[in-house]
């Protein structure tokens, strides 16, 4: 198999992926960055200009997305325990079981297409995407 073959199958694999996420967002009030920023956030706290770089904004439109999900209650700031002059984005308990259940809505969305595999391929499967994503 080519390497475009490859980047071919990710990047509908992908498609598939962001239309998933996109329909479960907009089910939730919520945009594909917002949803990005919650994944993000679901495991770490990190300083807002870290969380901007991340995701290729610029401070004002981080700031921005970040007060409408702290207006709805889904993500907080904090001062960081390591710099105090450094701000910190993380998710808040509402935030955190909002996530398990997106998650879920993901999981059952993508089943038809996960079940597919049996239990060595969906290994394989992992691996290789860990691998991709550098984890």
């Amino acid at each position: 198999m080519t390497s475009d073959a490859v980047v071919e199958a990710l990047v509908r694999s992908s498609w598939r992926v962001m239309g998933v996420l996109t329909r479960i967002g907009a089910e939730n009030d919520l945009s594909l960055t917002q949803l990005r920023v919650f994944g993000i956030l679901v495991d770490r706290r990190l300083r807002m200009t870290e969380l901007a770089d991340y995701l290729g904004l610029d401070k004002s439109s981080m700031s921005g997305l970040v007060d409408r999900a702290e207006r709805r209650g889904l993500l907080a700031r904090g001062k960081n325990p390591d710099d105090r002059r450094a701000v910190d984005v993380y998710l808040t308990p509402a935030g955190l079981a909002l996530m398990e259940r997106l998650l879920e809505e993901g999981r059952r969305a993508l089943a038809p297409a996960t079940d597919r595999l049996d239990a060595k391929q969906s290994a394989q499967l992992v691996d290789l995407l860990e691998i991709l994503l550098g984890e």
